[in-house]
């Protein structure tokens, strides 16, 4: 996996950027799914967005690149009334074909154009496509208005790289997405069960360790394991994280649970680097 974060730039929501295969989109859509539930979007809205961004996303797949591979990236920002999905490539953009090879890419938006409140693509050709979809967090009433809602560049890698610009966002979007990965890796029920558990507890502590509160983190997937990469971070920040897992009333500590996990220092700052094998 490639060091370093998805962006130089502090994200203001999720920001994600993994290779541009059918597996990950149902990754990204477990993700968007934990951050949507958690900012209070309500049932029908979780189920309209897990459809269109696996639209969007599928269409980067299916088109973007040809028979090569690159990255799909996606943002999401919330609001206090919608949440907006941005999926981004940097492939071939968009460019006149033949209707036949263009008729999931026109069922796709009409479908992403009938469940969003609003919606634009943008790109060119070689310039890649971008699709922005806003979605309300509450489903509109019978009078129009809608229902209150709670306060609240891209390169090829190896794996997933992801950047959460709010602390309090981290816990469910990683659980969602370790889970989902692990359980491809066809890692077994208990220890699924040890890596979700885990990751909750680094999301606790890890908030702190990065500039800002912004989390910076890499999921790389080997034949039979799951590696998660926490950093850059400042000398001693990823050292901090992991005594933050020990658990002083019963003694021992939360690693355990890992069948790795050590530090490495890096040109550009501290990582923690956890590590659960298929047994």
């Amino acid at each position: 996996m490639a060091n370093g974060s998805t962006t130089s730039e502090r994200p203001k929501g999720l920001q994600m950027k993994l290779p541009a295969v059918a597996e990950n989109v149902a990754v990204i859509r477990h993700a968007l799914a934990g951050l949507a539930e958690e900012i209070g979007m309500d049932e029908t809205g979780v189920a309209d967005l897990k459809t269109v961004v696996t639209e969007a996303c599928m269409n980067v797949v299916v088109h973007a690149y040809g028979d090569g591979a690159g990255p799909l990236t996606v943002e999401a920002e919330a609001d206090t009334e919608s949440l907006t999905v941005t999926v981004r490539d940097s492939g071939s953009g968009i460019q006149p074909r033949a209707d036949s090879e263009r008729t999931s890419l026109k069922l796709g938006l009409s479908l992403i154009a009938a469940l969003s409140s609003s919606f634009s693509v943008s790109g060119g050709l070689d310039r890649g496509t971008e699709v922005m979809m806003r979605l309300p967090l509450r489903a509109a009433s019978e009078d129009g208005a809608p229902r209150d809602a709670p306060g609240v560049e891209p390169a090829a890698t190896g794996g997933a790289e992801i950047a959460v610009g709010r602390g309090e966002l981290l816990a469910p979007v990683l659980a969602r997405l370790v889970g989902a990965l692990a359980a491809r890796r066809d890692l077994s029920i208990d220890r699924v069960s040890d890596a979700v558990l885990l990751t909750d507890a680094i999301a606790v502590v890890a908030p702190g360790r990065f500039e800002n509160g912004c989390v910076r983190l890499g999921l790389d997937e080997g034949e039979d394991c799951l590696e998660l990469r926490l950093g850059p971070m400042e000398a001693g920040g990823a050292e901090a994280i992991r005594r933050g897992l020990d658990v002083p009333d019963v003694g021992g500590s939360l690693e355990s649970l890992a069948d790795g996990m050590a530090v490495e220092g890096e040109p550009d700052g501290d990582y923690l680097i956890v590590r659960f094998v298929r047994v």
